[in-house]
């Protein structure tokens, strides 16, 4: 068998002599987010666009219909505006997106915290549903290391199916393809996940205390959907409407205070609503002229926050007469926030490691 110490290569006790070395067997923790372009000119985002906008899970319409408005509109002129916003907050330093650069960070941290759990039998990394690194190159290199057992966790605190779902699509895709399947368990949802809750109240009580003024609002925005995939059964909206709850329940403060909206509207169709571009304009027009913001639906700061909120929310704002526009980061690598998603980790290792 393999070596137990060193983790060599190792033939297989009573195998002949021939038979090939297999590695030390480990348990894999894969980390999974939504993904991010190679860059932001033109190719490398209408690349990244097309694998988005072409998932089933993303956009369910029929391919004959969705297809040719893709390719012959929508990717002709979409990365041109896309790029231009990826621009405004790329990392230019490690030359990759802040996602990318947050992702990396959570990864190590939780690695850090497993390994000195569990020691080697275990090895951490993370991969993108869309973009590089995929989830197929990771899924192949920790079968490689020797992984017979793999954890698949998508960092989304709530169960959407353009998100975890379509996450653990391609996660089990993957494993499709492998000769040996290695066993496979993927971690649920922790959006009412106390540990959770504590580190967003944590984040919002950090950020009014460095403020002069109370904001008069705090609106919780989430990701929005089509209001159809509600309909046709998708938990999203329930799950969000109850991280809200706990959240403000955990905070102590009345229901006038906090706000649930949705944004990222996207076509034609009707979305979850209150939407959140319009709902701060809203709040601005009644009075409220200092608000802030959180983004509970999101494990790490990404286009979605750090350049439509930041830019067109906060701009619908002031133009309807805001003064003060708070932004709360999401909890990225935050020590609070770690513990949180190594706790649903070493939950789901249970019978695994212990």
């Amino acid at each position: 068998m393999p070596d137990k110490t060193t983790g060599d290569p190792q033939r297989p006790l009573h195998a002949p002599v021939d038979h090939p070395a297999l590695p030390r067997e480990k348990v894999g923790v894969l980390l999974a987010n939504l993904g991010t372009p190679d860059g932001y000119d033109y190719w490398s985002m209408r690349r990244y666009l097309n694998e988005f906008l072409s998932d089933r899970r993303v956009i369910d319409y029929p391919r004959w219909k969705w297809q040719p408005l893709l390719q012959l509109i929508i990717l002709t002129k979409r990365p041109f505006s896309s790029g231009a916003a990826y621009k405004s907050i790329w990392n230019h330093e490690a030359d990759e997106s802040p996602l990318m650069t947050t992702t990396r960070a959570q990864t190590r941290k939780i690695a850090q915290r497993l390994i000195a759990r569990y020691g080697k039998d275990v090895t951490v990394d993370f991969c993108m549903r869309y973009g590089n690194p995929s989830t197929r190159s990771k899924v192949d290199a920790m079968v490689a290391k020797g992984c017979r057992r793999i954890l698949f966790f998508p960092l989304y605190p709530h169960y959407a199916g353009a998100t975890s779902g379509t996450a653990n699509d391609q996660f089990f895709r993957a494993l499709m393809a492998q000769k040996w399947q290695p066993a496979a368990r993927v971690v649920p949802p922790y959006f009412q996940q106390e540990s959770y809750i504590e580190a967003l109240a944590q984040s919002v009580e950090t950020a009014y205390a460095r403020l002069t003024d109370r904001p008069d609002c705090l609106v919780v925005s989430y990701h929005g959907m089509p209001q159809r995939y509600l309909d046709e059964g998708d938990p999203y909206h329930c799950q969000c409407q109850k991280t809200t709850r706990l959240l403000r329940q955990r905070l102590g403060w009345d229901e006038t205070e906090v706000t649930t909206t949705f944004q990222s509207v996207f076509g034609p169709e009707e979305w979850l609503r209150p939407y959140t571009v319009q709902e701060v304009a809203r709040l601005a027009e009644t009075g409220k002229k200092h608000i802030a913001i959180i983004a509970p639906a999101f494990s790490a700061d990404c286009i979605e926050t750090l350049e439509e909120i930041q830019e067109e929310i906060r701009d619908s704002f002031v133009q309807a007469g805001g003064k003060q526009f708070t932004y709360i980061p999401c909890l990225n690598d935050d020590d609070a926030h770690v513990a949180s998603l190594c706790e649903s980790i070493e939950t789901n290792l249970m019978g695994w490691l212990d």
